[in-house]
């Protein structure tokens, strides 16, 4: 077990590093998984933008508070092992005041009759500076530093090392430059130590959590948490503690790689990883190998997470079960408008409603026969969106549509936050590690940098704004939603699913026409099998290829990758941003951005803005983008019929199950 003190490399074998939080409230039993795995470093990601928002709410009232209060109730569970076995915890549970929770550890410690050498990291908090510094007057405003306080730390002999806002990368590569004896231009091996940052930051989801074919995996119960062995040159392979659940395997690794990423460059405050330079190799018994890997000098800038209390939110959903789906939607709006202007209550700044259709036709479950109307409002003024307003969807309740109900009784208005993601030069920050022995030390800012810019393989695609589908003007923001009825997608406020005025697929209600029911509540009918292009068949996308998605600020991405090399050359061809924006119409009139990884058969897209203003904003009933991708991959596509095996393709034209994979991850050197 390695415990250096004097910051040598142990030569001869890799860094073995394991996560043991993915998140502010992940399990907690993974401290001991780790711990039983013999791990040099265990890594605790626990901030993100929501967090952030809530620590800085919490030390605004407390200035003791403002950290993540699970860590050291982990920590004092497992000191003594940790202490007797010499390992290594980084974590950036410290937050908006890793001062505070450094401290606490070492009371701690005392108390339990040991002394841990502890050390602290801050300088990210930029608050007091964010008006000078032109970043207006927000909560919080934090700039994600690098790894090398962490790195400084651990020579300086800490055992414990919390940070404020350090990237989620950097409590993987601080520790690996420290045992490697890495220097601030070993851009490589710096971006090796990224790439498996980036994969085991997440916890489980690199071990079959959120994975589109997670029905491969054998015991999903309950998967283990994963951890990277390092090697000198930066190259890593991802695994997990023996006999725990889940699977680590070539495309549980790459559908971490692909989560929150952006381009072809993936930057960092140490170096930037080349997302396209990446290999995976799949090395059988849940070891996966990345490898080939590249870097280059770090941006000049360092990315600022800006959080802002937004002003108020209130949500009310109204539950339309039966036929005339349409119709009652049309009602219980313009009975709600009507009450409000009766009552002479004040329009919100803010109202935007929608309607999903998410009822079906003959339904035999009350649930499945029922769409959801709801109505967003947003004010700056609590009471404007608050219980009276609320109360207007009661007021009318026994004079309205047949089997009229609300999701909630009427409640107070609750408050929501807004995220800016803003830059500032990688010299502002005060990057300052706090040692054991009492002595500080100021982190300097990288000597070379080089400007991000877009590679080959990069493409932007700018959104149609006039198209009707999601259109800004059509979603009500801004406008008391009065003006014109939203359609099919989201506006900036929007829910999915069809608007008010829309059925499913542009077709008339049926309900409203004949009586005879309500369609089902997919964007578009299905084509029937004999109505395929020629030598065709009907699937859908997942069948073909797997996906992740998650949020980006404001913005959300989508990482696609092919199951086989023939299925590469037709999704690549296929799916341009244009097409995106017909199988996902919410994203019509967004800006996107697309990137060929073709070393991982994969195809990355960014869709500008189709979260608002970040997760605490709520622009959609998917506030983290979490299900995008599963969206994308249930959408139905025509693909040449030798792209599916004809034992999968059913009578009907449809497939029983996704494309097996070949063997293009399963030989060393096979992707290079």
């Amino acid at each position: 077990m390695s415990a250096h003190t004097d910051g040598t490399a142990q030569h001869g074998r890799p860094l073995r590093v394991g996560n043991v939080s993915g998140f502010y409230g992940d399990r907690l039993s993974a401290w001991e998984e780790m711990l039983e795995a013999g791990v040099d470093v265990i890594t605790g990601d626990y901030l993100a933008e929501l967090t952030m928002l809530i620590l800085a709410r919490q030390k605004a009232k407390d200035p003791e508070a403002g950290y993540a209060r699970t860590f050291p109730a982990q920590l004092r569970g497992a000191l003594q092992r940790i202490v007797a076995a010499g390992t290594r915890v980084v974590a950036n549970a410290g937050g908006m005041n890793p001062q505070a929770l450094a401290r606490l550890i070492r009371e701690q410690a005392a108390e339990a009759g040991s002394d841990v050498p502890v050390a602290w990291v801050d300088g990210d908090d930029l608050t007091d500076r964010a008006e000078e510094l032109g970043l207006g007057t927000p909560l919080a405003a934090n700039a994600y530093l690098g790894g090398w306080g962490i790195t400084e730390a651990l020579r300086g002999g800490a055992q414990v090392v919390v940070t404020g806002r350090v990237t989620d990368a950097a409590l993987t590569t601080g520790p690996a430059a420290w045992f490697h004896g890495w220097s601030r231009d070993d851009h490589d091996a710096l971006a090796g130590a990224m790439a498996a940052g980036h994969v085991i930051e997440c916890g489980m989801q690199a071990t079959g959590g959120n994975f589109s074919f997670f029905r491969e995996i054998a015991d999903l119960r309950r998967p283990g948490f994963p951890l990277a062995e390092i090697a000198a040159d930066g190259s890593s392979v991802i695994t997990k503690p023996a006999g725990t659940g889940g699977a680590v395997t070539a495309e549980t690794v790459l559908s971490q790689l692909l989560y929150e990423v952006g381009g072809a460059r993936y930057a960092g405050p140490d170096a930037t990883l080349r997302l396209d330079s990446i290999r995976l190799t799949d090395l059988g018994e849940d070891r996966v190998r990345i490898s080939g890997v590249r870097g280059e000098a770090p941006p000049p800038d360092l990315k600022v997470s800006v959080t802002e209390v937004g002003g108020f939110r209130q949500e009310i959903v109204f539950q339309l079960t039966g036929l005339d789906a349409e119709a009652k939607a049309e009602l219980i709006r313009s009975q709600f408008e009507f009450g409000l202007e009766a009552a002479g209550l004040p329009r919100p700044a803010q109202m935007a409603w929608n309607l999903a259709r998410t009822d079906r036709q003959d339904a035999v479950q009350q649930e499945e026969a029922t769409a959801r109307l709801t109505l967003v409002a947003r004010d700056p003024d609590p009471k404007t969106v608050g219980r009276s307003f609320a109360n207007l969807a009661v007021e009318f309740a026994l004079g309205s549509v047949p089997g009229f109900f609300t999701g909630a009784p009427p409640g107070e208005a609750s408050v929501y936050g807004r995220f800016r993601p803003e830059s500032v030069p990688q010299d502002v920050p005060v990057h300052t590690v706090h040692l054991p022995d009492g002595t500080e030390a100021v982190i300097d800012p990288p000597a070379d940098t080089r400007a991000l810019l877009s590679t080959e393989a990069d493409v932007r695609s700018a959104g149609t704004p006039e198209v009707g589908e999601a259109g800004s003007a059509e979603s009500g923001e801004g406008t008391g939603a009065g003006s014109a009825p939203a359609t099919t997608g989201t506006g900036p406020d929007g829910h999915t699913g069809a608007g008010l005025g829309d059925s499913p697929g542009g077709e008339s209600d049926p309900g409203s026409a004949e009586d005879s029911g309500l369609g089902g509540g997919a964007p578009a009918p299905a084509t029937p099998a004999s109505a395929n292009p020629v030598g065709t068949v009907r699937v859908p996308l997942g069948h073909l290829a797997g996906g992740r998605s998650g949020d980006k600020g404001g913005s959300a991405n989508i990482g696609l990758w092919a199951r086989t090399d023939a299925v590469w050359q037709w999704l690549r061809a296929e799916l341009a941003p244009a097409r995106l924006r017909e199988l996902l119409p919410e994203t019509a009139h967004l800006d996107i951005d697309r990137v060929e990884l073709e070393g991982l058969r994969a195809l990355n897209f960014t869709v500008h803005g189709l979260l608002g203003e970040g997760v605490a904003y709520r622009a959609r009933f998917d506030p983290q983008a979490k299900g995008l991708a599963e969206w994308l991959r249930s959408r139905r596509v025509d693909v040449p019929a030798d792209l599916v095996p004809a034992a999968l393709v059913q009578p009907d034209g449809s497939t029983a199950g996704p494309v097996p994979l070949d063997d293009f991850f399963t030989q060393e050197g096979t992707a290079q």
